[in-house]
């Protein structure tokens, strides 16, 4: 008779550890790696990496330069200065595994012993100053604690283009060297270090400010248009196309790790709007997963805010009911002020 008992039948034994394996490493990992890659998707204003950009991204790795580097703009004040607006997860949708035996590359980085390098190409466009950076940081920054790279560079040599001659300055190269050549595996990595640069939204707007620099504004007047008023006489669509449409897109989809979708949301469509209208009046920023909104308090009357969302609680199949404009002026009543800086 066959056994049931684990201890005795070593293949249930084995067959069950196998199972129990498999369904972990599914739930753990599998299933999460496929919802975030259907969840996001590369900006439609981003650029592909090229083939050389691409091998330069390999020699970043493999040179362990991400271990000083990091390449994210986190959504506070001090990080301005190493981009244009706050990271988001659609920055990183273009990451693919480097080949067959090596998973996608890890480039945002754990630490910052050296600068951010998300726009390092729009801080320092010159490739000639990166090999010189490389082959001796000293040599550009007097500063630096950046090891350097020189076996990233080799002496001159007989029919080297004359635009990869590097010319060191004599006390940062090693003696009875006069030309330096920056090799191939140099070359695309400056090639992938010019190429990090933000895409800009999609938008035509400014980018989204940094939350920390938004100074604290006196609330819009609240609208005059009569309590009740269940159609607002203001144009929901035109408003739309005007404060959220460069966002939350024409067809109201959104882009994926950029901008939530408004087309089937369960808060567009709840019957009570107030969460819809807080957002709108004070912003949105506490899921990681989409970029930052700004508050539209300041900028919008209540009058305004009510045309928008009632288009959108009508418009791409949402079907809820309209709002009003005494509504959102009850609702900007509760929202607390902003605290002096």
């Amino acid at each position: 008779m066959k056994s049931w008992n684990l201890y005795k039948n070593h293949r249930l034994f084995t067959g069950t550890v196998f199972l129990g394996f498999v369904g972990l490493s599914t739930l753990i990992a599998v299933q999460p790696a496929a919802r975030m890659q259907a969840d996001n998707a590369p900006l439609p204003t981003a650029e592909a990496l090229t083939p050389e950009q691409q091998a330069g991204l390999r020699v970043f790795i493999g040179e362990g330069c991400v271990a000083c580097h990091t390449q994210q703009v986190r959504n506070i004040d001090m990080d301005q200065r190493w981009g244009t607006r706050p990271s988001l997860p659609a920055d990183y949708a273009w990451h693919q595994r480097l080949d067959v035996w090596r998973a996608t590359p890890s480039t945002l980085g754990s630490e910052r012993t050296g600068p951010d390098l998300t726009e390092v190409a729009v801080r320092q466009p010159s490739d000639l100053w990166h090999l010189l950076h490389l082959y001796q940081p000293r040599s550009v920054v007097k500063e630096s604690i950046m090891p350097a790279f020189p076996w990233l560079f080799q002496d001159s040599v007989a029919g080297t283009p004359a635009g990869l001659a590097l010319h060191v300055p004599a006390g940062f190269r090693e003696p009875g060297s006069h030309v330096i050549v920056p090799t191939r595996r140099a070359q695309q990595l400056v090639a992938y270090l010019l190429s990090l640069k933000q895409a800009p939204l999609p938008s035509g707007t400014p980018p989204t400010a940094f939350l920390a620099l938004s100074p604290p504004k006196e609330a819009a007047p609240a609208s005059r248009t009569p309590a009740g008023n269940a159609a607002p006489a203001l144009d929901g669509a035109a408003l739309y196309t005007t404060n959220c449409q460069p966002c939350h897109q024409a067809n109201g989809e959104g882009l994926k790790g950029a901008f939530p979708p408004l087309k089937g949301s369960p808060v567009v469509n709840d019957k009570d709007a107030t969460l819809m209208v807080n957002i709108v009046l004070q912003g949105y920023n506490p899921r990681p997963e989409y970029g930052v909104m700004p508050p539209f308090a300041t900028k919008l009357s209540d009058a305004e805010i009510a045309a928008i969302i009632s288009h959108e609680r009508s418009t791409w199949g949402n079907a809820a009911a309209p709002i009003t404009t005494d509504f959102v002026q009850k609702i900007r009543a509760l929202v607390k002020p902003e605290p002096a800086l």
